[in-house]
């Protein structure tokens, strides 16, 4: 098929791999893994994970990868070369609708974190631990408003100059950036007095903490993670060389993302157990735990403004990459169904940002009592894309791929580079069984649990 305009490509696999290991290192590993591993059991929570990431995760990233480099498309057209049945196309266009939805309230929290380092770094870490501050922040609409837009013209910025030049060159500069910080921010937690209990519950595995909760929240915190089942990852394989190896690759990713989890994990679990000797209400303080006990810890430490500059970059530079990842995926969606170029496409999610974003923003001040089933904005398109569409999206490349194209042929792709497809086995077995099982369990269970909160 004829493309209308030239594809884009990474310069190779250090390219893609920190591209798309920055795709995966986001918000979903140093906001929300966290709090996750706390809440869901700790060391057993890090174990499912991880058992997860290496057969569920990785075989839903080689495909994904496999079926963009096999097309040069991203989801919509790469899904409608093998068919162009009504089932197809709709597993095509849900994987793409999933980061036009996501971005927007994505970069909302990217505009907290933004707010957070200028307070630290104007000298007013103290005012970010007092009590309140948070609520009345985000209740603010103009403030709120204000950082969010911030954030998403660094995002389309970094757009607008193009894959090489601006996905993957401001990859490279801040994924080794992240890393290092990480490191830094880890030792300073692990050494505080008392922080040595909160590395034993985060690290060491206890059964007595196990529930079914801590699978199926594990399995849907691994497609917010490794940024499976968004489209993301069709894309970027669109961009993938053919001499460059999907599995080492894919392995490379896996490890990136997985080890920026654990380091998440030791920079904030460890911490919030020496400030609060344990207490379990507050390590299960969800999603609110980055912006409201992290800085009652900092302002507990020495050079606890210092940590705060330091963490709250950490923060800003795996929630820019990973916003990029998702933004890209929807402009090349633009470009390859609207036919339209860079700029075109980068201005239509810029507006769909906005004003999908905007409700988010507004969400929790003046538009606080507009709800959609009893939620915010932002908790419903949430609850929506992670909970609902992307086990969808799994479940349609899962189908795709077994069903459709088959297994021989996605391997062949996987073999362009004249290397052995070495864990083929395990990828034919995830793909054609457990994963569409996992992902119908996730669905499931994600529905139950909501409409069960809705009727209360």
């Amino acid at each position: 098929m004829e493309q209308q305009h030239k594809r884009s490509a990474f310069s190779g696999k250090i390219g893609f791999v920190l591209s798309a290991a920055g795709a995966s290192v986001g918000l979903g590993n140093i906001w929300r893994f966290p709090y996750l591993a706390a809440k869901y059991g700790g060391g057993i929570f890090l174990l499912v994970y991880i058992l997860l990431a290496v057969t569920f995760g990785y075989t839903m990233i080689v495909a994904e990868t496999a079926l963009g480099r096999m097309t040069h498309k991203s989801p919509v057209s790469a899904y409608a070369h093998f068919g162009k049945g009504k089932g197809i196309r709709f597993g095509g266009w849900i994987n793409a609708i999933i980061p036009i939805l996501i971005v927007p309230y994505y970069s909302v929290i990217g505009g907290w974190v933004i707010h957070y380092l200028a307070e630290y770094l104007c000298g007013r870490g103290s005012n970010l631990a007092a009590d309140g501050y948070f609520s009345a922040f985000i209740t603010n609409g103009l403030q709120a408003e204000l950082a969010f837009l911030l954030f998403s013209l660094f995002t389309l910025g970094i757009i607008f100059a193009g894959v090489r030049n601006g996905v993957e060159r401001v990859s490279k500069v801040m994924m080794p950036v992240l890393v290092v910080l990480s490191l830094v921010i880890a030792g300073y937690s692990v050494t505080r007095p008392g922080a040595l209990a909160g590395v034993k519950y985060f690290l060491v595995p206890n059964p007595k903490n196990f529930s079914w909760m801590t699978v199926v929240t594990a399995m849907g915190q691994m497609f917010y993670s490794l940024s499976i089942a968004m489209g993301i990852l069709v894309t970027f394989g669109s961009y993938m060389k053919k001499d460059v190896s999907i599995e080492e690759s894919t392995e490379n990713v896996e490890v990136f993302d997985t080890a920026i989890a654990i380091m998440a994990g030791l920079m904030i679990i460890p911490a919030v157990f020496a400030f609060s000797g344990g207490d379990p209400d507050t390590l299960q303080a969800g999603p609110a735990l980055m912006f409201i006990t992290i800085p009652k810890v900092f302002a507990s430490m020495g050079l606890g403004t210092a940590v705060g500059v330091l963490f709250f970059v950490l923060v800003l530079f795996a929630a820019i990459t990973s916003s990029i990842a998702l933004t890209e995926s929807a402009v090349s969606t633009f470009e390859d169904e609207l036919g339209w170029d860079r700029t075109r496409s980068t201005v239509l999610i810029g507006a769909i940002m906005v004003a999908l974003g905007s409700l988010s923003a507004l969400g929790y001040g003046p538009l606080a009592g507009v709800t959609v089933f009893g939620m915010q904005f932002l908790d419903f398109f949430d609850f929506l894309t992670n909970s609902v569409m992307m086990p969808i999206a799994a479940i349609a490349t899962c189908l795709l791929v077994s069903r459709v194209i088959g297994v021989e042929q996605i391997a062949q792709e996987v073999e362009q580079d004249g290397q052995r497809f070495r864990r083929k086995p395990v990828f034919n077995f995830m793909i054609r069984w457990l994963c569409p099982i996992f992902a119908a369990i996730i669905l499931a269970s994600s529905v139950a649990n909501a409409f069960g909160w809705i009727a209360m």
